[in-house]
C-alpha cells in the first residue's frame, strides 16, 4: 500500500463520532429528500457529502482507512440518516454490507476496489454462473435490486462456479461452490426498472454481464478460512449487518414519523373538534403505545447486538443461536416500526396525504422496507421453529 494512498484518510478513523456526524448532516440531507425522490437516485452533491464524511466506509477495515464500526455502533448511524431520508440510509447500509467483502480479498485487490473515498460497491440477487478459465472466470448473469448502483463504482454478484467442462463445482459437503465476483460498473449493462412506491431514491436497478472475464483477484469466497482481516467486526457476516442495518432504516423512519405527529398534535384542530389532537384521549393512548413499541424494539435490537458482540469477542465466532437472535430482533424492529408509522399516518388524518407534509413519503418508504427480504414474516416462523426445537430448514439468510 503506497503511503500516499493511506495519507488521504483521517488518521484515527475509528475514533470519529459518526453518529454526531450523521446528526450534523441530517438537515442538509432532509433538504435534499424531495430531489432524491424525484430523481430516483442520490444526487451527486449528496453522494459527495456522504463520501467526504466517510459514511461509505463505516464497515470497511481500518487497514483500508475504514471505520470498522461494530454492529451496535453502526446501526444508530444508519437510523439517524434514515430520519432525514430513508433512501439514502438504505443505500448506505447496502454499500456498507457489500464493503465487508474487502475482508476476504487480497490486500492489493481490496485497495484497487475500495482504496479511494469513492470506492463504492453495489450488488443484487439474480441468476447467473461463473465458468472457471485460466486466471479467473467468465461470468454471465443478470441481477436486480442493486440498491445504490447509480453512485457505485464497482458491481458484484454471488454465483455458482462451473468447471471448464461446465460441471458444477461442489464443496466437500456436496453443495455448489458460490463465489463473489467483482467488476467495474462500466463493464455491466444497466436497465432502469426502479419505478416503485417507496424508497424511490435507492436506484435499485437491474444490471447484467455476458461472458465477462473477472480475474481471480477480484473474486472471493466469504468463508471463515478465507478471511484476511482479524477484526471483531468480521466475525459477523454481511447478512447480520444487512438485517440489523435495514432494521435501523425502519426505526429511523418510524422515529421521524412519530416525532412529526407529536408536533402536529400540538397544533392541529380536526374538523368539528373542540380541541387539538393532543387533547384526544385515543390519540394520547396511541402515542404512548407507539413510543413503547419503538423504544422496546430498538432496545431489543441494540442490546442484543452489544451482548452478542461481547460474546463473539470472547469465543471468536458467532453461533446459530446468536444469528437467530439478530434475525428475530431485526425483523421485529421492522414490523414494530411499520405499526408505529401506520398509527401516526392514520391519526394525522387528511394532513398525512399531502406530499408537502412529513407523512406520505415515510408511509410509502416503511411499507417498501417491510416488503423486502429483511422484513419477511417467514423469518418469525424460522426463528419460532428453532426455539421450539424443530428443524428450521436452510439458514442461509441468517
Amino acid at each position: 500500500m503506497p503511503a500516499s494512498t493511506a495519507d488521504q484518510f483521517e488518521p484515527d478513523e475509528q475514533d470519529i463520532d459518526y453518529l454526531r456526524r450523521a446528526r450534523e448532516f441530517a438537515p442538509e440531507l432532509a433538504a435534499a429528500a424531495h430531489k432524491i425522490e424525484c430523481r430516483r437516485e442520490l444526487p451527486e452533491p449528496v453522494v459527495a457529502a456522504l463520501a467526504e464524511r466517510g459514511f461509505f466506509r463505516l464497515l470497511l477495515p481500518r487497514s483500508l482507512g475504514g471505520a470498522e464500526l461494530l454492529p451496535a455502533s453502526f446501526v444508530p448511524v444508519i437510523e439517524e440518516i434514515a430520519k432525514a431520508d430513508a433512501s439514502t440510509a438504505w443505500c448506505l447500509n447496502q454499500a456498507s454490507g457489500c464493503s465487508m467483502t474487502a475482508a476476504y480479498l487480497e490486500p492489493a485487490a481490496a485497495w484497487e476496489i475500495f482504496g479511494g473515498p469513492r470506492g463504492i460497491l453495489a450488488w443484487g440477487p439474480g441468476p447467473g454462473t461463473a465458468r472457471a478459465v485460466d486466471g479467473g472466470y467468465r461470468v454471465t448473469a443478470s441481477w436486480s435490486f442493486a440498491s445504490g448502483s447509480h453512485n457505485a463504482t464497482w458491481l458484484g454478484c454471488h454465483v455458482p462456479v462451473l468447471d471448464a467442462d461446465g460441471t458444477p463445482r461442489l464443496n466437500p459437503n456436496g453443495n455448489p461452490v458460490i463465489r463473489t465476483m467483482l467488476f467495474p460498473k462500466s463493464n455491466a449493462r444497466m436497465t432502469d426498472i426502479w419505478h416503485v412506491i417507496g424508497l424511490k431514491g435507492t436506484g435499485s436497478d437491474r444490471f447484467s454481464v455476458e461472458d465477462l472475464f473477472v480475474p481471480e483477484r477480484h473474486t472471493a469466497t466469504r468463508d471463515d478460512d478465507t478471511r484476511r482481516e482479524e477484526g471483531l467486526l468480521y466475525r459477523f457476516s454481511s447478512l447480520q449487518l444487512y438485517a440489523a442495518g435495514f432494521a435501523g432504516v425502519a426505526m429511523g423512519i418510524a422515529r421521524s414519523t412519530l416525532d412529526a405527529f407529536v408536533a402536529l398534535a400540538h397544533e392541529k384542530v380536526p374538523f368539528r373538534s373542540a380541541g387539538a389532537l393532543r387533547d384526544n384521549h385515543l390519540i394520547q393512548s396511541q402515542v404512548a403505545q407507539a413510543e413503547a413499541r419503538l423504544s422496546a424494539a430498538r432496545a431489543f435490537l441494540l442490546r442484543s447486538l452489544d451482548e452478542i458482540t461481547n460474546e463473539v469477542e470472547r469465543t471468536g465466532h458467532i453461533t446459530l443461536d446468536q444469528r437467530m437472535v439478530i434475525r428475530l430482533a431485526s425483523t421485529f424492529a421492522i414490523h414494530q416500526s411499520l405499526q408505529v408509522v401506520d398509527t401516526a399516518y392514520h391519526a394525522a388524518g387528511s394532513t398525512a396525504i399531502f406530499e408537502q407534509n412529513p407523512f406520505e413519503r415515510r408511509f410509502r418508504d416503511i411499507h417498501t422496507v417491510s416488503q423486502q427480504l429483511q422484513g419477511r414474516q417467514e423469518h418469525f416462523e424460522t426463528v419460532g421453529q428453532y426455539l421450539l426445537g424443530l428443524d428450521p430448514g436452510p439458514t442461509m439468510w441468517l
